[in-house]
């Protein structure tokens, strides 16, 4: 068995094509990376160049072609579905561009949602201490739609926190957001992700962005072609 010590996130030889002969894609190509437990990295490339597949697949949202996923040791890719379920409740905290907020559900009663899908026990202390952090305090019993964008992109982050995942994986969380505010809600984020010891992994077009994490991957044609900062990651084939 490798040693995972400090590894939350691991890759071999990842590979997700479409199609075949003339008509194959291949939107993630074996790519191998290791992600330390509470790092923040950020994940950069052109529209088409593989981030979102590889984030999916991180998160046990698609499974690859070949190629392995480890979470805290474990590989993934060969669990079933109702495992790998399991897996994005309790230990993956998901962050979109769309908030996916219910819009029926007060920002309270959207913070704590999974944990109820989950049958957790609700640690209001945690979540008020995460609502404070993120500056909700004044809009818990706020619908989403009287809220700012910026105010629900919070949210979102607060119900992705909620149940204490050991990693957060945010597909271009500002991209609805204007710079100001996007800056505001990623600063927010990584503080939250340090104070509690989360791994943060990021997707985003955002160059300041790519600057405030430990490590900036840069993905075109499904490969990784430059890492900037650490040097913790290796891409051999």
């Amino acid at each position: 068995m490798e040693n995972f010590k400090d590894i939350i996130l691991k890759t071999e030889n990842l590979c997700k094509f479409y199609g075949a002969e003339d008509n194959l894609v291949k939107a993630v190509d074996h790519i191998n990376l290791q992600i330390k437990q509470g790092e923040f990295v950020t994940i950069i490339g052109k529209s088409g160049s593989g981030k979102s597949t590889l984030l999916h697949m991180l998160g046990a949202l698609d499974n690859p072609t070949s190629g392995k996923v480890w979470i805290n040791g474990e590989n993934i890719a060969s669990f079933k579905e109702d495992k790998l379920s399991q897996i994005r409740r309790r230990k993956i905290g998901f962050i979109f561009q769309a908030f996916n907020l219910i819009p029926s559900l007060n920002v309270w009663e959207n913070i704590v949602l999974p944990l109820g899908l989950d049958g957790k026990p609700l640690d209001e202390s945690f979540i008020n201490d995460i609502v404070e952090t993120l500056g909700l305090t004044e809009k818990t019993k706020n619908l989403p739609n009287t809220l700012s964008g910026g105010q629900q992109q919070r949210c979102a982050i607060a119900r992705a926190i909620a149940s204490k995942p050991s990693i957060i994986l945010a597909d271009e969380p500002t991209g609805n957001l204007d710079t100001k505010t996007g800056n505001e809600v990623m600063s927010l984020l990584k503080t939250s992700a340090k104070k509690y010891g989360q791994t943060l992994i990021v997707i985003t077009h955002n160059e300041e962005i790519a600057q405030m994490a430990d490590r900036t991957i840069m993905l075109a044609d499904g490969k990784i072609i430059s890492v900037e900062k650490g040097d913790t990651l290796n891409n051999e084939k």
